[in-house]
């Protein structure tokens, strides 16, 4: 099974217009791999634009955010492709679409990195990050997962949340909790 990397990709419009979304990206070697449903900002996107960028990022807002109508965050100018960096981004890479396989559910851009660069430390995580995240994933799949199962999983991460989280992790947890109430 391949190695996934939960990040913030940054994409742009033939426009212009900036698209944040969560992704899992998937490990290739020295190449990443973007694999949105269909249909998707992010495939328009890398169609229009081929490239992107891979924010890393421990504001756990940003991945609850762009689940629960919160897609405003902060980018700033990358150093080598057209798509801007979230500010938030402890490292960013940045990406060229070296090629598509496409498929009619879940087309895969598989990337070459074009530049690394990071700009704050990483001080870790504590386990409520970590539950936002699952969380998150989770909320993406509220169409795809049984009902039960969802509160289950979001009854056993509370736990986590109410144990460690600070004010960031708190409140991103309260907008994925209402998200799933809705």
């Amino acid at each position: 099974m391949p190695m996934i990397r939960e990040t913030i990709v940054t994409t742009v419009s033939e426009a212009g217009a900036v698209h944040i979304a969560p992704f899992g990206i998937i490990a290739d070697g020295e190449e990443w791999i973007i694999a949105p449903f269909h249909p998707s900002a992010t495939i328009d996107n890398l169609r229009a634009v081929p490239f992107a960028v891979a924010n890393y990022t421990d504001d756990v807002r940003i991945f609850a955010g762009c689940l629960t109508g919160r897609r405003e965050w902060p980018t700033i100018a990358s150093d080598k492709v057209p798509v801007p960096r979230l500010a938030a981004a402890l490292a960013h890479d940045e990406l060229a679409v070296a090629r598509v396989t496409e498929d009619p559910q879940r087309p895969r851009f598989h990337c070459r990195v074009v530049h690394r660069a990071s700009h704050a430390p990483f001080e870790g995580l504590n386990r409520a990050k970590a539950a936002v995240v699952e969380a998150a994933i989770l909320v993406s799949r509220l169409d795809l997962l049984p009902r039960d199962q969802i509160e289950r999983e979001m009854a056993y991460l509370a736990a986590a949340v109410s144990k460690t989280a600070g004010p960031a992790e708190q409140q991103a947890w309260d907008w994925l909790v209402e998200r799933v109430k809705r």
